[in-house]
């Protein structure tokens, strides 16, 4: 998979692959990163990538004319068409990130994030080039480097190798619309605290089972929203 990050702020980017599990990705050849910087197509002396927006109002709007070079370029350096290209834009106005989208996403060829600041970018590239608007949260951060960086780390992880173990990965929070259930490792005894007697068990069926009812009590616990859904779903393929 090729991964490009157009932004303002490449250390950012750089410093996350560095000092993640997204590293590996990079050393064994899962995914191929260019890191974009937008200053490199802003206009006139000082780089301008950013205007005050038509309309009034406070706040910076991201330049169209430096985006769209900047895309172009990442095109280009990818080796991709660019009818085949993946545009995401991290933006609150986006669809609500979610597990069974980083899956859904595995398989891509390509990437390009677009790191927007500010009030965000102009609204003629998202007209004309976005693919995909997420959102992380209904919530508001300072950047789209960190909202990018969530995204592409929750897709590359799913890619075979990134992980020492793809099974982990298969009992994560979300991989199943339950939340996962608790776990824990030695000492058996910490400050009187002890390890359920079945993890010590070695009985496999009654582990899963004990694992599996432990996921859906704290799901009904503390997201009752998740298991609302959990409980709809499988009401309607007949599942009690």
């Amino acid at each position: 998979m090729k991964i490009s990050f157009i932004t303002i702020a490449p250390s950012l980017i750089e410093s996350c692959f560095k000092n993640t599990i997204l590293n590996k990705a990079l050393e064994n050849k899962y995914i191929k990163l260019e890191i974009i910087n937008l200053r490199d197509f802003g206009k006139g002396k000082y780089k301008q990538i950013d205007d005050s927006p038509f309309g009034g109002g406070a706040g910076m709007v991201m330049m169209a004319d430096p985006i769209l070079k900047a895309i172009e370029f990442s095109i280009k350096k990818m080796d991709i068409k660019s009818e085949d290209a993946n545009i995401f834009y991290p933006t609150a106005q986006g669809k609500v990130w979610k597990q069974s989208d980083a899956l859904s996403h595995t398989g891509n060829k390509n990437i390009i994030f677009i790191c927007g600041r500010y009030k965000g970018i102009d609204q003629r590239i998202t007209d004309n080039y976005v693919t995909h608007e997420y959102s992380i949260g209904d919530y508001i951060i300072t950047n789209g480097e960190i909202s990018s960086i969530v995204i592409a780390d929750s897709i590359v992880r799913l890619i075979p190798g990134t992980l020492n173990n793809l099974e982990s990965a298969r009992t994560d929070s979300f991989y199943s619309d339950l939340l996962d259930s608790p776990h824990y490792t030695h000492p058996r005894s910490f400050q009187g605290w002890q390890v359920p007697k079945v993890l010590l068990s070695g009985h496999h069926k009654n582990i899963n089972e004990w694992k599996n009812k432990q996921s859906e009590i704290l799901t009904k616990m503390k997201r009752p929203d998740l298991w609302k859904k959990f409980k709809e779903i499988n009401n309607e393929n007949g599942v009690c």
